[in-house]
């Protein structure tokens, strides 16, 4: 009875991913122009989809409703902070007075951004760059707020691969940060620390 259920149900997804593909190929990118080839030049929505596919957290699903919900023609969005902002992943400035705090990001698309939740999600438990974002947020702003940055990150990703037909994604690794380290930086904020705590702090440069 229960493999009765399964049958069911998967011949029902496979009715739905019909017109499924069929609207990504309606789908025309600026490079290809409405009934192109996608080897005229151009990217087919298809084409698109496995880009995205190759983001950590990003499934064949998830690309199609990105899609779907943002289109393949990024000249809407001159800019990813454009996108970024349309989608409403931007922690809003909420100014009284004198005071401005920050503010959560705006509803949004509920669609999209429910799929670049779940992408998120899904890149925060890999072992990649997205996911050594999450964890370095998630220490100081919580699981929400880190979720959410990630979302951002995906994002941005996503507007260069659509925007730039000849790009493909290339994971920077989970060291990136380490590796790109600003040692100043890195002292300030120990020094600030070592303050905090109560302590007088004297830099001294190490002997050559």
């Amino acid at each position: 009875m229960l493999l009765g259920t399964v049958d069911h149900l998967t011949a029902q997804i496979q009715e739905l991913d019909r017109p499924i593909a069929c609207t990504l190929e309606e789908i025309a990118t600026p490079h290809d122009g409405p009934g192109a080839e996608p080897c005229a030049g151009g990217v087919s929505a298809r084409a698109l989809a496995e880009k995205l596919d190759a983001v950590p957290g990003i499934v064949p699903a998830t690309a199609q409703v990105i899609l779907a919900e943002i289109g393949a023609d990024m000249s809407r969005f001159p800019t990813p902070e454009h996108l970024v902002s349309w989608a409403k992943l931007c922690p809003r400035t909420i100014q009284s007075g004198a005071k401005n705090t920050a503010g959560p990001a705006g509803q949004g698309n509920p669609w999209l951004k429910g799929a670049l939740g779940e992408a998120a999600n899904a890149a925060a438990r890999t072992d990649t760059f997205p996911g050594a974002r999450y964890r370095r947020i998630v220490k100081r702003r919580g699981h929400a707020k880190a979720l959410v940055a990630v979302s951002r990150s995906i994002l941005v990703i996503v507007w260069h691969l659509i925007n730039e037909p000849d790009a493909s994604y290339q994971e920077l690794g989970s060291d990136w940060h380490q590796r790109h380290l600003n040692p100043a930086r890195k002292t300030r904020d120990l020094v600030r620390q070592l303050q905090a705590l109560g302590h007088q702090v004297t830099l001294e440069p190490t002997a050559a």
